[in-house]
């Protein structure tokens, strides 16, 4: 072979040798790069959930925006999540018609997710061709053709699960698993850091007897409101002759009184502040966003009428409607209150006021201010 031809040769080779480089390199360089934005994707939507979880919403809105989130972000099609509540499973969240939730929320009976439930792992399954369904499926044919099965736990106990589906065949063939599971893993986390605000608000009851919210209420909803101001002013005030109203005439006649007064104060105060029974005979007003100086008055004005009321197991008594057959209690009141600011601890504020009544002498019957 001519000595031209064999330079010829190695050049070319050569060539072929530095473009295979460069496309290794380039390639290297593209995942690398791809990686890093799928880093700075997750990062992101890492840094919506935690601010979804900061949000003043409700816990099921904070699952709702969630899954929102989900479906923007990585161009989701379908997601659901579903929560199983300690009676039944739940759908929390999902893009999917309200008329598919009955099978989105029994998917664990279906045999083909009990296993990916028990051994904690996902299961991907689909169709490959028209005319075929999904097992989970009844009717909607139409709607998925491939699906994604994520079981959710929290500190190894299983509380439900989230799945993803497609309207194409095949679509998470080559999808990076990866990256789901730390969505999953997001979405895990999520749910355990509203656990607390799940179980205040399930907590929350109506008092029987005054119509009330409960002390449960403040540290929820109410909170809410009370930090929406720099400053408030916290009041408690306990109905100090309640026990002795039991004792000399009856119980039934206490609960009367307990009910007069609460329905006598919510009627004149504004429906700006909360009012709440608090535990047994006292009760809190949360005057949001009034200083202490601005309620004295009005509540040296409160004790005063209240005090006057006459009270039957029939309800108020007027004074022009009172005979001497006629029986019925007063209420003494004891009142204190103290400042409470945005940001610090309103179960420390309240304990100091509930301290403070129940250490006052018996006989005590002012309007405090610790």
């Amino acid at each position: 072979m001519p000595i031209v031809g064999i330079i010829a040769i190695i050049a070319l080779a050569a060539t072929v040798l530095c473009l295979v480089i460069y496309n290794v390199n380039l390639h290297n360089r593209l995942s690398k790069f791809l990686n890093i934005n799928q880093r700075i994707k997750n990062l992101s939507v890492v840094q919506d959930f935690m601010s979804t979880v900061g949000d003043d919403l409700s816990v099921n809105q904070k699952i709702k925006k969630i899954n929102e989130i989900l479906i923007e972000k990585y161009d989701i099609k379908y997601s659901t999540i579903v929560v199983f509540d300690g009676t039944e499973y739940v759908v929390k969240a999902s893009n999917v018609e309200q008329k598919h939730w009955n099978s989105l929320k029994s998917l664990h009976n279906v045999d083909i997710f009990q296993d990916s439930i028990s051994t904690a792992t996902p299961k991907y399954i689909t169709v490959n061709k028209e005319g075929e369904q999904l097992p989970y499926q009844q009717s909607e044919f139409g709607r998925a053709k491939s699906a994604i099965f994520f079981p959710l736990y929290i500190d190894n106990v299983y509380i439900g699960y989230w799945i993803l589906e497609s309207g194409t065949p095949h679509d998470f063939d080559n999808v990076d698993t990866t990256v789901l599971e730390a969505i999953r893993g997001n979405i895990v986390s999520v749910l355990k850091s509203v656990v607390h605000q799940r179980t205040l608000e399930s907590m929350v009851r109506t008092d029987q007897f005054t119509g009330l919210q409960s002390e449960t209420f403040l540290y929820g909803d109410g909170k809410k409101i009370i930090d929406q101001y720099t400053t408030s002013t916290m009041c408690m005030f306990k109905i100090i002759n309640l026990e002795k109203i039991n004792k000399k005439y009856s119980r039934e006649l206490g609960n009367a009184v307990v009910t007069e007064v609460s329905k006598y104060i919510n009627k004149n105060i504004s429906n700006d502040y909360i009012f709440i029974r608090y535990m047994g005979p006292k009760f809190v007003i949360a005057f949001s966003g009034v200083e202490i100086n601005s309620v004295a008055e009005f509540l040296n004005d409160l004790k005063s009428n209240v005090e006057e009321l006459k009270v039957s197991l029939n309800g108020i008594i007027k004074e022009n409607e009172l005979t001497d057959h006629d029986v019925y209690a007063k209420p003494i009141l004891n009142f204190v209150i103290s400042s409470y600011y945005k940001g610090t601890g309103l179960e420390e504020v309240l304990r100091k006021l509930e301290n403070y009544l129940d250490e006052a002498e018996a006989n005590e019957s002012e309007i405090n201010n610790i």
